[in-house]
C-alpha cells in the first residue's frame, strides 16, 4: 500500500476514545486497530514487535550501518476524538482543489467554505481528503500513523539509505489525556523521539499548555418552591453566579498564541447538586498556578456566603515540555533542517493543547511534535491535503538520514 491507501484503510477503524469507561484502552476499537497494525508491521519485516494488553504497539527497524548512531523514535496515537463520531467514516478526495466551497453533505447542507475556514485558500491545486459531513476524518492521528509506517516502508525499499536503529510506537487514548500514562519509555529505548501529531504543513512544536482539570461541586437545599423563601438554596443558581465571576475574555473563543484560559466543558445540575467542570490552560507555569489559585479563592468566597456549599477538586494533567526540550535543542535543529531539505518552511508554534510528547518528555524521553498535515481536527470539517502527508513522510525519512550522518 502507498501512503494514501494506508490512510484510507486506517480511517475505516472506529477508534474514538472515551474517558468514562475506565478501561485501557478506553474503547475496544483501538485494540482492534492496533492488532491490524501489528499484522502489517510483521508483513513489513520489522522486529521487536510488541502489543501489550493496554494497547501500546511498538516495533523496530534495525540499523543497516555499523556506525554508532542514536536510536530515535516516531510516535502517533491510535484514537480519535470523542467530540464527533468516527464510525463509518466515508472520506473522499477532492482532486486539484480550485477554490470555493466544498459541499460535504448536501442533505445536511454541510459545506466546507473558505469564508469560515480561510486556510483552504492555502491549498489551491492540491488534493484534499475530506469527510462526508457526518463524521470526523481521523487525520488526527491516523495520518501520523500512515506517514510513519510509509516512511519505514520506504527505508526498507531503499537499503542504500543508511540509518541507525529506528523505533516506532502507536499508543491509545491521547485524546483523553492518557496516551503516555502507561507508555514504557525504558522499553522503547530511544535517545529521543518525535510525535507525528501536529497540524498544518511546516508546524514544529516543543511548547504546549500546562493543563489541569477542575471539578467544582455545589450543594444546595431543596424545599417546595411555593414555600422556599429564605430556605431554598438552588445549587444551579449558585453555580451560575460562580461561573459569572471568572474573566469572560479568558476563554478559548477569545484567546490565541500564548494566551491561557478557563474552559467550561461540562455542567450537570439540579436544585440540590450541580457539578461544573473546567479545564485550565496556560503556557506560563506561574500564570497556570495562579489560575488554579483563583478558582480555589472563589470557592472559599462562596463558602463564606453559602457555608459548606462548594467543593473543588483540581488535577494536573500535563506540563509544558519546553523545559525538557531546551537542554537538547539539537533535536529541534535536526527537524528544522530536515524540513528545509525537503522544501518545507519550518513554522515553530506553541501547541494550544497537549500532546503525548509533553508527558513523554517529563518521563525522560524528549519528544517534540511534527506536523501530520491535517486541519480542523475533531469535527466534520476536518481535512488533509495529500501533498502535506507526503511531505511529512519525507521529513521523517530526512530526519533519519541526518541523524545517521552526524
Amino acid at each position: 500500500m502507498n501512503l494514501v491507501d494506508r490512510f484510507l484503510q486506517y480511517v475505516k477503524y472506529d477508534t474514538q476514545s472515551d474517558e468514562l469507561t475506565n478501561l485501557w484502552p478506553s474503547t475496544p476499537g483501538q485494540m482492534i486497530f492496533a492488532q491490524y497494525l501489528e499484522t502489517e508491521l510483521k508483513q513489513l519485516g520489522l522486529t521487536d514487535i510488541s502489543l501489550d494488553d493496554n494497547g501500546y504497539l511498538m516495533a523496530t527497524l534495525e540499523a543497516n550501518t555499523d556506525k554508532p548512531v542514536p536510536t530515535i523514535g516516531f510516535i502517533a496515537h491510535l484514537d480519535t476524538s470523542p467530540d464527533l463520531s468516527g464510525h463509518h467514516v466515508s472520506p473522499r478526495i477532492i482532486t486539484n482543489y480550485s477554490g470555493g466551497d466544498i459541499v460535504l453533505n448536501a442533505d445536511n447542507n454541510t459545506i466546507l467554505s473558505p469564508r469560515e475556514f480561510p486556510e483552504l485558500d492555502h491549498y489551491h491545486g492540491q488534493d484534499l481528503i475530506v469527510t462526508d459531513g457526518t463524521t470526523l476524518l481521523g487525520a488526527d492521528d491516523k495520518a501520523g500513523i500512515a506517514e510513519i509506517i510509509s516512511a519505514v516502508d520506504y527505508l526498507i525499499q531503499h537499503p542504500e539509505i543508511k540509518h541507525g536503529k529506528i523505533r516506532i510506537a502507536f499508543n491509545p487514548d491521547e485524546e483523553i489525556g492518557q496516551g503516555a500514562h502507561k507508555f514504557d519509555v525504558e522499553k522503547f529505548g530511544c535517545d529521543w523521539a518525535y510525535t507525528m501529531d501536529g497540524g498544518e504543513i511546516g508546524e514544529l512544536e516543543f511548547e504546549n499548555f500546562n493543563a489541569a482539570v477542575a471539578k467544582i461541586t455545589f450543594t444546595g437545599r431543596n424545599v417546595h418552591p411555593g414555600y422556599a423563601k429564605h430556605k431554598m438554596i438552588n445549587s444551579m443558581r449558585v453555580a451560575n453566579q460562580f461561573m459569572g465571576m471568572l474573566p469572560r475574555w479568558e476563554t478559548p473563543e477569545h484567546t490565541e498564541a500564548y494566551e491561557g484560559f478557563y474552559h467550561l466543558v461540562g455542567i450537570q445540575g439540579e436544585v440540590e447538586k450541580t457539578v461544573v467542570t473546567y479545564i485550565i490552560r496556560d503556557h506560563d507555569r506561574d500564570r497556570f498556578e495562579r489560575r488554579k489559585k483563583e478558582l480555589e479563592h472563589l470557592v472559599r468566597k462562596f463558602n463564606n456566603e453559602f457555608p459548606n456549599s462548594t467543593e473543588i477538586e483540581i488535577k494536573d494533567q500535563y506540563y509544558n515540555m519546553r523545559e525538557k526540550i531546551e537542554p537538547v535543542m539539537h533535536i529541534i535543529d535536526v527537524a528544522e533542517q530536515a524540513m528545509r531539505n525537503v522544501g518545507v518552511t519550518p513554522h515553530v508554534v506553541p501547541i494550544r493543547g497537549g500532546t503525548d510528547g509533553a508527558q513523554l518528555s517529563f518521563k525522560g524521553l524528549p519528544c517534540p511534535n511534527i506536523f501530520a498535515g491535517g486541519l480542523n481536527f475533531h469535527g466534520r470539517y476536518e481535512f488533509i491535503p495529500i501533498q502535506s502527508m507526503e511531505k511529512a513522510q519525507q521529513v521523517i525519512v530526512e530526519i533519519i538520514k541526518l541523524v545517521a550522518k552526524q
